[in-house]
Protein backbone atom coordinates (compact mmCIF):
# COMPACT_ATOMS: atom_id res chain seq x y z
CA UNK A 1 0.00 0.00 0.00
CA UNK A 2 0.94 3.45 -0.56
CA UNK A 3 0.67 6.34 2.07
CA UNK A 4 0.84 10.33 2.65
CA UNK A 5 -0.77 12.08 5.83
CA UNK A 6 -2.81 15.06 4.91
CA UNK A 7 -5.10 17.94 6.12
CA UNK A 8 -8.42 19.30 5.68
CA UNK A 9 -9.06 22.06 3.20
CA UNK A 10 -12.39 23.89 2.75
CA UNK A 11 -14.57 24.11 -0.70
CA UNK A 12 -16.02 27.47 -1.81
CA UNK A 13 -19.29 26.24 -3.30
CA UNK A 14 -20.99 29.58 -4.28
CA UNK A 15 -18.08 30.78 -5.89
CA UNK A 16 -17.44 27.41 -8.33
CA UNK A 17 -21.10 28.19 -9.28
CA UNK A 18 -20.30 31.32 -10.16
CA UNK A 19 -17.60 30.48 -11.95
CA UNK A 20 -19.44 28.01 -14.00
CA UNK A 21 -22.73 30.02 -14.70
CA UNK A 22 -19.63 32.84 -15.75
CA UNK A 23 -17.36 30.71 -18.13
CA UNK A 24 -18.51 26.73 -18.24
CA UNK A 25 -20.22 25.79 -21.58
CA UNK A 26 -23.89 24.45 -21.58
CA UNK A 27 -23.04 20.92 -21.15
CA UNK A 28 -21.08 21.19 -18.26
CA UNK A 29 -23.50 23.75 -16.69
CA UNK A 30 -25.76 21.47 -16.94
CA UNK A 31 -23.98 18.39 -15.43
CA UNK A 32 -23.24 20.63 -12.63
CA UNK A 33 -26.75 21.54 -12.20
CA UNK A 34 -27.56 18.12 -11.49
CA UNK A 35 -24.65 17.13 -9.43
CA UNK A 36 -25.02 20.10 -7.56
CA UNK A 37 -29.14 20.63 -7.36
CA UNK A 38 -32.34 18.57 -8.41
CA UNK A 39 -31.38 19.13 -11.57
CA UNK A 40 -32.77 17.90 -14.90
CA UNK A 41 -31.49 14.32 -16.60
CA UNK A 42 -33.96 15.31 -20.05
CA UNK A 43 -31.87 18.80 -20.07
CA UNK A 44 -28.38 17.24 -19.79
CA UNK A 45 -29.15 14.83 -22.42
CA UNK A 46 -30.05 17.75 -24.69
CA UNK A 47 -27.35 19.59 -23.93
CA UNK A 48 -25.42 16.18 -25.00
CA UNK A 49 -27.34 16.09 -28.39
CA UNK A 50 -25.61 19.28 -29.57
CA UNK A 51 -22.43 17.03 -30.01
CA UNK A 52 -24.45 14.11 -31.78
CA UNK A 53 -24.03 13.19 -35.44
CA UNK A 54 -26.75 11.42 -37.68
CA UNK A 55 -24.72 8.46 -37.56
CA UNK A 56 -25.13 7.48 -34.01
CA UNK A 57 -21.40 9.31 -32.68
CA UNK A 58 -20.59 12.20 -31.18
CA UNK A 59 -17.57 15.10 -32.60
CA UNK A 60 -17.97 18.89 -33.03
CA UNK A 61 -15.52 19.66 -29.61
CA UNK A 62 -17.18 17.23 -27.06
CA UNK A 63 -13.62 16.54 -26.35
CA UNK A 64 -12.21 20.10 -26.15
CA UNK A 65 -8.79 19.32 -27.69
CA UNK A 66 -10.64 17.54 -30.39
CA UNK A 67 -12.94 20.51 -32.03
CA UNK A 68 -13.58 18.40 -35.84
CA UNK A 69 -17.13 17.82 -36.68
CA UNK A 70 -17.09 14.56 -37.29
CA UNK A 71 -18.05 11.15 -34.53
CA UNK A 72 -14.65 10.21 -32.50
CA UNK A 73 -13.82 7.81 -29.59
CA UNK A 74 -13.39 10.34 -27.78
CA UNK A 75 -16.73 12.28 -28.14
CA UNK A 76 -18.33 8.54 -26.87
CA UNK A 77 -15.97 8.67 -23.65
CA UNK A 78 -17.56 12.00 -23.17
CA UNK A 79 -21.06 10.58 -24.07
CA UNK A 80 -21.06 7.64 -22.00
CA UNK A 81 -19.82 10.02 -19.15
CA UNK A 82 -22.88 11.56 -19.11
CA UNK A 83 -25.44 8.75 -19.79
CA UNK A 84 -23.84 7.47 -16.36
CA UNK A 85 -24.48 10.65 -14.38
CA UNK A 86 -28.04 11.37 -15.79
CA UNK A 87 -29.03 8.16 -14.47
CA UNK A 88 -31.91 5.65 -15.51
CA UNK A 89 -33.48 8.22 -18.03
CA UNK A 90 -34.61 6.69 -20.98
CA UNK A 91 -32.96 7.11 -24.24
CA UNK A 92 -32.44 5.59 -27.94
CA UNK A 93 -29.56 7.58 -27.62
CA UNK A 94 -27.13 4.90 -25.81
CA UNK A 95 -28.19 2.00 -28.50
CA UNK A 96 -27.39 4.24 -31.19
CA UNK A 97 -23.86 5.00 -29.51
CA UNK A 98 -23.23 1.47 -29.26
CA UNK A 99 -24.36 0.72 -32.79
CA UNK A 100 -21.99 3.12 -34.35
CA UNK A 101 -18.60 1.80 -31.94
CA UNK A 102 -19.61 -0.88 -33.08
CA UNK A 103 -19.46 0.10 -36.38
CA UNK A 104 -15.68 1.74 -35.84
CA UNK A 105 -14.39 -1.30 -34.03
CA UNK A 106 -11.68 -3.13 -35.39
CA UNK A 107 -11.91 -6.74 -35.75
CA UNK A 108 -10.35 -7.66 -32.56
CA UNK A 109 -12.42 -5.68 -31.01
CA UNK A 110 -10.61 -2.74 -29.71
CA UNK A 111 -11.42 1.18 -30.80
CA UNK A 112 -8.57 3.11 -32.90
CA UNK A 113 -7.10 5.99 -30.86
CA UNK A 114 -8.85 8.38 -33.23
CA UNK A 115 -10.63 8.04 -36.58
CA UNK A 116 -9.33 10.64 -39.41
CA UNK A 117 -9.48 14.12 -38.43
CA UNK A 118 -11.54 16.22 -41.14
CA UNK A 119 -11.06 19.94 -39.98
CA UNK A 120 -7.45 20.25 -37.70
CA UNK A 121 -8.21 23.32 -36.98
CA UNK A 122 -7.81 23.79 -32.83
CA UNK A 123 -7.09 19.88 -32.29
CA UNK A 124 -4.76 18.69 -30.55
CA UNK A 125 -1.74 16.90 -32.44
CA UNK A 126 -2.05 13.22 -30.44
CA UNK A 127 -5.12 13.38 -32.00
CA UNK A 128 -4.45 14.57 -35.83
CA UNK A 129 -1.74 12.04 -35.87
CA UNK A 130 -3.43 9.01 -34.84
CA UNK A 131 -3.35 6.09 -36.78
CA UNK A 132 -6.92 4.71 -37.79
CA UNK A 133 -6.30 0.95 -37.98
CA UNK A 134 -4.52 0.22 -35.50
CA UNK A 135 -6.33 -0.95 -31.84
CA UNK A 136 -5.53 1.34 -29.04
CA UNK A 137 -5.82 -0.02 -25.33
CA UNK A 138 -6.37 3.49 -23.87
CA UNK A 139 -8.97 4.83 -25.71
CA UNK A 140 -10.68 1.35 -25.62
CA UNK A 141 -10.52 0.35 -22.25
CA UNK A 142 -11.66 4.71 -21.28
CA UNK A 143 -14.38 4.22 -23.51
CA UNK A 144 -16.02 0.63 -22.15
CA UNK A 145 -15.22 1.06 -18.61
CA UNK A 146 -16.94 4.35 -18.62
CA UNK A 147 -19.60 2.30 -20.72
CA UNK A 148 -19.73 -0.13 -17.93
CA UNK A 149 -20.25 2.46 -14.96
CA UNK A 150 -23.63 3.72 -17.93
CA UNK A 151 -24.53 0.09 -18.41
CA UNK A 152 -25.62 0.55 -14.43
CA UNK A 153 -28.62 2.43 -15.89
CA UNK A 154 -28.47 1.98 -18.95
CA UNK A 155 -29.16 -2.21 -19.51
CA UNK A 156 -28.90 -2.04 -24.03
CA UNK A 157 -25.51 -0.83 -23.19
CA UNK A 158 -24.61 -4.02 -21.00
CA UNK A 159 -26.81 -6.19 -23.54
CA UNK A 160 -24.94 -4.60 -26.58
CA UNK A 161 -22.41 -7.36 -28.45
CA UNK A 162 -20.10 -4.14 -28.76
CA UNK A 163 -19.29 -3.92 -25.28
CA UNK A 164 -18.88 -7.49 -24.80
CA UNK A 165 -16.50 -7.76 -27.74
CA UNK A 166 -14.88 -4.29 -26.21
CA UNK A 167 -14.53 -6.06 -22.67
CA UNK A 168 -12.79 -9.02 -24.20
CA UNK A 169 -10.33 -6.85 -26.15
CA UNK A 170 -9.50 -4.67 -22.78
CA UNK A 171 -8.81 -7.96 -20.83
CA UNK A 172 -6.89 -9.35 -23.62
CA UNK A 173 -4.86 -6.64 -23.93
CA UNK A 174 -4.00 -5.76 -20.62
CA UNK A 175 -3.10 -9.09 -19.63
CA UNK A 176 -0.40 -8.90 -22.49
CA UNK A 177 1.28 -6.39 -20.94
CA UNK A 178 5.03 -7.50 -20.36
CA UNK A 179 6.24 -3.97 -19.60
CA UNK A 180 4.34 -1.07 -17.62
CA UNK A 181 2.61 0.92 -20.07
CA UNK A 182 2.70 4.74 -20.47
CA UNK A 183 0.79 6.72 -18.07
CA UNK A 184 -2.86 7.26 -19.20
CA UNK A 185 -2.65 3.71 -20.92
CA UNK A 186 -2.38 2.75 -17.20
CA UNK A 187 -4.48 4.98 -15.92
CA UNK A 188 -7.87 3.90 -17.60
CA UNK A 189 -6.85 0.44 -17.80
CA UNK A 190 -6.97 0.43 -14.43
CA UNK A 191 -10.14 2.49 -14.49
CA UNK A 192 -11.66 -0.08 -16.72
CA UNK A 193 -10.77 -3.01 -14.23
CA UNK A 194 -12.43 -1.11 -11.18
CA UNK A 195 -15.11 -1.10 -13.65
CA UNK A 196 -15.41 -4.37 -14.52
CA UNK A 197 -14.17 -5.86 -11.03
CA UNK A 198 -17.38 -7.81 -9.97
CA UNK A 199 -18.69 -9.10 -13.32
CA UNK A 200 -15.20 -10.32 -15.10
CA UNK A 201 -13.43 -12.87 -12.50
CA UNK A 202 -10.07 -12.53 -13.96
CA UNK A 203 -10.25 -8.64 -13.35
CA UNK A 204 -9.28 -8.76 -9.67
CA UNK A 205 -5.80 -10.34 -10.53
CA UNK A 206 -5.10 -7.86 -13.68
CA UNK A 207 -5.58 -5.37 -11.22
CA UNK A 208 -3.54 -5.94 -8.45
CA UNK A 209 -0.86 -6.52 -10.93
CA UNK A 210 -1.01 -3.10 -12.47
CA UNK A 211 -1.28 -1.15 -8.86
CA UNK A 212 2.13 -2.75 -8.10
CA UNK A 213 3.60 -0.76 -10.89
CA UNK A 214 2.84 1.93 -9.42
CA UNK A 215 5.39 4.43 -7.72
CA UNK A 216 4.72 4.84 -3.73
CA UNK A 217 3.18 7.95 -4.00
CA UNK A 218 1.36 7.20 -6.75
CA UNK A 219 2.92 9.76 -8.90
CA UNK A 220 3.47 9.13 -12.81
CA UNK A 221 4.97 11.16 -15.55
CA UNK A 222 2.87 11.28 -18.73
CA UNK A 223 5.40 10.34 -21.56
CA UNK A 224 4.69 13.12 -24.04
CA UNK A 225 3.35 15.70 -22.08
CA UNK A 226 5.17 18.97 -20.53
CA UNK A 227 7.89 18.67 -18.55
CA UNK A 228 5.98 18.82 -15.24
CA UNK A 229 2.68 16.61 -16.36
CA UNK A 230 2.28 13.52 -14.14
CA UNK A 231 -0.99 11.51 -12.98
CA UNK A 232 -1.72 11.57 -9.39
CA UNK A 233 -3.18 8.41 -7.55
CA UNK A 234 -6.82 10.06 -7.92
CA UNK A 235 -6.09 10.35 -11.86
CA UNK A 236 -5.65 6.47 -11.16
CA UNK A 237 -8.35 6.01 -8.92
CA UNK A 238 -11.30 8.69 -9.04
CA UNK A 239 -13.82 7.48 -6.91
CA UNK A 240 -14.42 4.53 -4.43
CA UNK A 241 -14.02 1.70 -5.43
CA UNK A 242 -12.44 -1.77 -5.20
CA UNK A 243 -8.89 -0.35 -6.89
CA UNK A 244 -9.17 2.58 -4.60
CA UNK A 245 -9.30 0.18 -1.60
CA UNK A 246 -5.98 -1.21 -2.59
CA UNK A 247 -4.22 2.40 -1.76
CA UNK A 248 -3.45 3.42 1.26
CA UNK A 249 -6.76 5.60 2.92
CA UNK A 250 -3.83 8.60 4.34
CA UNK A 251 -2.54 8.71 0.73
CA UNK A 252 -5.99 9.41 -1.06
CA UNK A 253 -6.76 11.70 1.92
CA UNK A 254 -4.00 13.39 0.82
CA UNK A 255 -4.98 13.82 -2.35
CA UNK A 256 -8.54 14.79 -1.64
CA UNK A 257 -6.81 17.67 0.39
CA UNK A 258 -4.33 18.55 -2.48
CA UNK A 259 -7.22 18.57 -5.33
CA UNK A 260 -9.19 20.82 -2.70
CA UNK A 261 -6.55 23.39 -2.22
CA UNK A 262 -6.33 23.91 -6.04
CA UNK A 263 -9.70 26.03 -6.53
CA UNK A 264 -8.72 29.11 -8.04
CA UNK A 265 -10.11 32.40 -6.94
CA UNK A 266 -12.34 32.80 -9.59
CA UNK A 267 -13.91 29.86 -7.90
CA UNK A 268 -13.11 26.94 -10.78
CA UNK A 269 -10.29 24.47 -10.70
CA UNK A 270 -8.10 24.23 -13.97
CA UNK A 271 -6.53 21.40 -15.78
CA UNK A 272 -2.66 20.74 -15.12
CA UNK A 273 -1.80 20.15 -18.90
CA UNK A 274 -0.86 21.91 -21.93
CA UNK A 275 -4.44 22.44 -23.90
CA UNK A 276 -4.57 23.10 -27.69
CA UNK A 277 -6.58 26.14 -28.14
CA UNK A 278 -8.08 28.79 -25.74
CA UNK A 279 -11.53 27.31 -26.01
CA UNK A 280 -10.15 24.27 -25.05
CA UNK A 281 -8.37 25.43 -21.89
CA UNK A 282 -11.69 27.43 -20.78
CA UNK A 283 -14.02 24.07 -21.56
CA UNK A 284 -11.44 22.22 -19.73
CA UNK A 285 -11.83 24.60 -16.43
CA UNK A 286 -15.81 23.81 -16.92
CA UNK A 287 -15.41 20.21 -17.32
CA UNK A 288 -12.94 19.75 -14.29
CA UNK A 289 -14.29 21.64 -12.05
CA UNK A 290 -17.35 19.15 -12.35
CA UNK A 291 -15.12 16.48 -11.94
CA UNK A 292 -13.39 18.11 -8.67
CA UNK A 293 -16.59 18.58 -6.84
CA UNK A 294 -18.08 15.10 -8.08
CA UNK A 295 -14.61 13.62 -6.39
CA UNK A 296 -14.98 15.60 -3.49
CA UNK A 297 -18.13 14.90 -2.45
CA UNK A 298 -17.98 11.43 -3.53
CA UNK A 299 -15.24 11.39 -0.63
CA UNK A 300 -17.78 13.14 1.89
CA UNK A 301 -15.69 15.94 1.28
CA UNK A 302 -18.99 17.95 0.34
CA UNK A 303 -22.30 17.84 1.75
Amino acid sequence: MLGLMSSTSPIDLAAAARFMASHARQLDRRRWELLTGPGDPEALLAALDGYRNPDGGYGWGLEPDLRSPESQPAGALHAMEVFAEAGPVRTSRVRELCDWLESVSLPDGGLPFALPVTEPAGCAPWWTGADPTASSLQITAAVTGMAHRAAAHHPEIAAHPWLQRATGYCLDAIGALETTPPALVLAFAIQFLDAVHDIRPEAAGLLADLLRRLPPDGVVHVEGGTENEVLRPLDFVPFPGPARDLFDPALIDAELDRLAARQRPDGGWTVEYATASPAAALEWRGYITVRAVALLRSARRIG
